[in-house]
Order: structure tokens, then C-alpha cells, then sequence
């Protein structure tokens, strides 16, 4: 089997620079399983425009200030990611942020007013944010998501509020405050630091925690989203977790999906969480770095294989998220110097690998930006009508190319519950590895060749490749086997 980069971007990847191969067969229904589902995340605010009404103070040309995006204009493209497969939408905070920004600077970036168009600042936990828009409009964008096979989870805070809020002063009956304010080192105690400078709630006070508590699945059960993406998991005691387990499901259900932003989350990290069944998934954030080097030549393939394959020791009935860019870290695509043919590798292994797939949102027309700020500019529309993001440049190619992936995987139970075999030999330049449902019989075969030259390489073949007759899920077409 021959596997070329040395041609033109896009014609090498056809020519085997990445190839997938699969034994056909007739793929069952579409489970309600979030092992199964592609998470799209969005900031509301650089996404589109659906309501210029409520574009308060907005500065497009602001890199860390509003841009008027808002729940109504998210509602109204549903159905492009409808069309690109995304079966989970990931949003924001939306409560009340607070009033006035801050002033920043970023390298290669003048400073800038910084202000809390991300939903991270929280001045009131009880009323929304009007520039985003109503409980309502975070509805209806949840009735209209569900018509369209997409279920939402809404961000939560619980650890922090806005670094100005109507919380701070505030103290309990017995005269304890609510926040602690530039306390502690989070090396230390992770706890009860104040990440970021952020004022940091006592959530170990009944009181405050039960104002927290209420308010999110107060939200929650208004707009009936179907679970929360909980932010700075790391920083809020365990006890929490398990009281808000038990409440969430309680009074939201037992279906109710939590997904853990653990800081440094690995497999091994995060299965403390899951043996005490405080969450259902936390982030993977090993497998942006991990594949980021690999493309680019660093570290040899069976090793990257070899981390690949512990992915797979995740607590059975819990799940990791991989993503390849987020808000708060440098984008991928910027890492690798702009080069979209190494990037496409990384979004395949993302999609072939065990877990909750997460696109950062314009990932898949190759959206621009690079370090914070720049990683959380607007989301590209090229010549369509859509503010803030009418006019820039997307890649439609590299959007066709996340679509063809996105259904491979959707259609092959081997990709989401499969077992992971290293097919890589210790000096092999390229990476193979076999994916397979013990219970369909479904077969994915992986090969990926980082190198700018045609390799050759040897797999062993199972006894039941020949029939039906392996396809080549890219390229299309049958794969004679030697």
C-alpha cells in the first residue's frame, strides 16, 4: 500500500497522505449516546448577529470587546452545522455580565479593552445578559436545536464571579463574606485561589452555594437544555460536585449530561471523577499537544500510537473530549504555521479516535487567529449576509473535508465504541492502528504518513477483510488487498 504527501495539498491526502479503509457493513441506528455525538462550540457573541437591537456598546474592531453576536442569529444557522453532522452544541455563560471591561494587552496586539463578551464575568447569576438575549431566545435556540438532532449544553460557572458584581461585599446571616478576593496560589491549593484574580465564591458556604446552584438549574430547566459544561472544575471541592450531581439529576434528570473542564485532564486524571461518578466526561487536553507534535515530526509514530491506545483505559460508561483549538489556548492551525494539509491529519485522528470530538467554532473553514485574543475573533461567513464575521475568507474545502470525516465516523460504530489496535512497528514513519466493534463486526482500518515522500507500508490483514471488500472511505472505491 502506497501513502504519498509529495504532491499538492488536498491531492495528497487523496493519494494516501491519510487514509481510511473499512470492512462494509449495513451501520444500525443512530444511538442516543453521547459517545457517539460531535460537539460544536460557540462564543455567542462572535458567531452571528440576529438581532442588532441589543448591540449595546459593540466594537467590532475591539479584538477583546463586543461583536453583537446573540442567541437569535445562532438559532438562525442551525442549519449549517445541522449540514456539517455537529450533533451537540456547546454555548457560552449567557447570565448578566458585568458592566465595564478592563483594559488589556497581548503581544503584536495594541492594548484593547477587555470585556465579557466570552460570559465568563458573571455580575448576576439570576438575570441574563441582554446582548446575548432572553431565557426566551436560549429556548427557542434550544427547541430549534432539537428539531434538528442537535442537543445544547450550556456553560456554568460556579467558581468565580466578574472581577466587579453585585456580589461583592455581600455576606452571609452570620456575617461570612461571599468571595475571597487574590487569595492563595493555585499551585498550591487549587481550591481556594482566585483564578486569574477573578473574585473566587465560597461555594463551601451553604448559602452561596445554594444561590449558585439554584440559579443554574433554575436556567437549565427553563430553557431545557440537555446538560452543562462546568468550567474551572479543577478549583471547586469534590463535596460540591457530589451535591450538584445529586440535585442536577434530581430535578433535571437522570440523563442529564456534565462535562468537566479539569485542567490538565488526561484519562488517568479525570477517572477519580468518573470512579465517584461526580461527572460524565472531562477534557482531554493531552491530545492537541500530542498530535500537534507528531504531525510535525516530533516523537516517533508508535509512541504517538502507543498514547493513543491508553485513551482507551478511560471508566467504562464515562467519556473524554479531544479538541484541536479552544478560547483558551493558542489555536492549532496558528501552531502549525498555517499549514492546513498537517492539520487535516490531526482532524482525522480527532475523528477516529475514542471519545467526544469538540470543533472549535470556524475550525472547519479554517478560521484565522492564532494566541488570545485573536483565538476567540468571529466566525467567517466569506460572502454570505451574516455579521460580525461578512466578508472573511472560509475554506470550503477544508469545511467538505470535516463532513466527509464527520459521517465516516457517525456511520462506523468501530470509530466510537470500538477497540484500539497499534498496527505501527517500532521504526514504522507512519501510523496505523485498527479500530473495531466486537459486537457489528464493523472494521476501520487508520493509516496516517506525516512524511513529505511516499511510503510503503505493511499491515498484517484479518481473515475477514476480503469480504465484503474493504473501501476506502476518503477516495472512494474498493481496496484490492495483497
Amino acid at each position: 500500500m502506497r501513502l504519498s504527501r509529495a504532491m499538492p495539498a488536498w491531492a495528497r491526502v487523496r493519494q494516501w497522505g491519510l487514509g481510511l479503509l473499512v470492512a462494509l457493513f449495513a451501520a444500525g441506528a443512530w444511538a442516543a449516546d453521547w459517545s457517539r455525538e460531535v460537539l460544536y462550540f460557540v462564543l455567542v457573541d462572535r458567531f452571528a448577529d440576529g438581532d442588532p437591537s441589543n448591540n449595546r456598546g459593540v466594537d467590532r474592531r475591539n479584538p477583546g470587546g463586543w461583536h453583537g453576536g446573540d442567541l437569535k442569529g445562532l438559532t438562525a444557522q442551525l442549519d449549517e452545522l445541522r449540514d456539517l453532522g455537529v450533533t451537540a452544541l456547546w454555548i457560552n455563560p449567557v447570565q448578566l455580565q458585568q458592566a465595564r471591561g478592563m483594559p488589556a494587552q497581548a503581544p503584536g496586539v495594541q492594548p484593547f479593552q477587555h470585556e465579557g463578551f466570552h460570559g465568563y464575568w458573571i455580575h448576576d447569576f439570576q438575570a441574563m445578559e441582554p446582548r446575548f438575549g432572553s431565557v426566551d431566545d436560549l429556548k427557542r435556540l434550544v427547541d430549534a436545536a432539537r428539531e434538528r438532532g442537535i442537543k445544547v449544553l450550556l456553560d456554568v460557572v460556579y467558581n468565580h464571579t466578574g472581577y466587579t458584581s453585585r456580589y461583592s461585599g455581600r455576606r452571609t446571616a452570620d456575617g461570612q463574606p461571599w468571595i475571597r478576593l487574590g487569595e492563595g496560589n493555585c499551585e498550591v491549593d487549587a481550591v481556594t485561589c482566585a483564578v486569574g484574580g477573578l473574585p473566587d465564591l465560597r461555594v463551601e458556604l451553604p448559602e452561596v452555594r445554594d444561590h449558585v446552584l439554584d440559579a443554574n438549574i433554575a436556567l437549565a430547566r427553563q430553557a431545557g437544555v440537555a446538560g452543562f459544561r462546568l468550567d474551572t472544575y479543577k478549583h471547586i471541592g469534590s463535596d460540591f460536585w457530589a451535591e450538584h450531581r445529586r440535585r442536577t439529576r434530581d430535578q433535571l434528570g437522570r440523563d442529564f449530561f456534565l462535562l468537566a473542564e479539569y485542567w490538565g485532564g488526561t484519562a488517568q486524571s479525570l477517572d477519580g471523577f468518573f470512579e465517584r461518578d461526580e461527572v460524565d466526561s472531562g477534557f482531554d487536553f493531552s491530545f492537541k499537544g500530542s498530535c500537534e507534535a507528531w504531525v510535525q515530526g516530533r516523537g516517533r509514530s508508535v509512541a504517538f500510537g502507543a498514547y493513543l491506545r491508553s485513551r482507551h483505559q478511560v471508566r467504562t460508561g464515562y467519556h473524554l473530549a479531544h479538541y484541536l483549538s479552544s478560547h483558551d489556548e493558542p489555536m492549532m492551525l496558528g501552531n502549525l504555521g498555517g499549514d492546513r494539509e498537517r492539520f487535516r491529519l490531526c482532524v482525522a485522528l480527532q475523528m477516529t479516535s475514542l471519545g467526544i470530538p469538540v470543533i472549535y467554532y470556524g475550525e472547519e473553514v479554517a478560521r484565522g487567529g492564532h494566541d488570545w485574543p485573536l483565538n476567540r475573533n468571529d466566525m467567517p461567513w466569506g460572502s454570505r449576509d451574516v455579521l460580525p464575521g461578512k466578508g472573511i475568507p472560509r475554506d470550503e474545502a477544508m469545511r467538505s473535508y470535516y463532513k466527509q470525516l464527520i459521517a465516516v465516523r457517525r456511520e462506523h460504530l468501530a470509530l466510537t465504541r470500538g477497540s484500539f489496535t497499534l498496527l505501527t512497528g517500532p521504526q514504522d514513519p507512519v501510523l496505523a492502528f485498527l479500530r473495531r466493534d466486537a459486537g457489528s463486526g464493523d472494521q476501520v482500518l487508520v493509516l496516517v504518513n506525516r512524511e513529505d515522500r511516499p511510503v510503503e507500508v505493511d499491515v498484517p490483514a484479518g481473515d475477514s477483510w476480503g469480504a465484503p471488500a474493504a473501501r476506502d472511505r476518503l477516495a472512494g472505491g474498493a481496496v484490492a488487498l495483497a
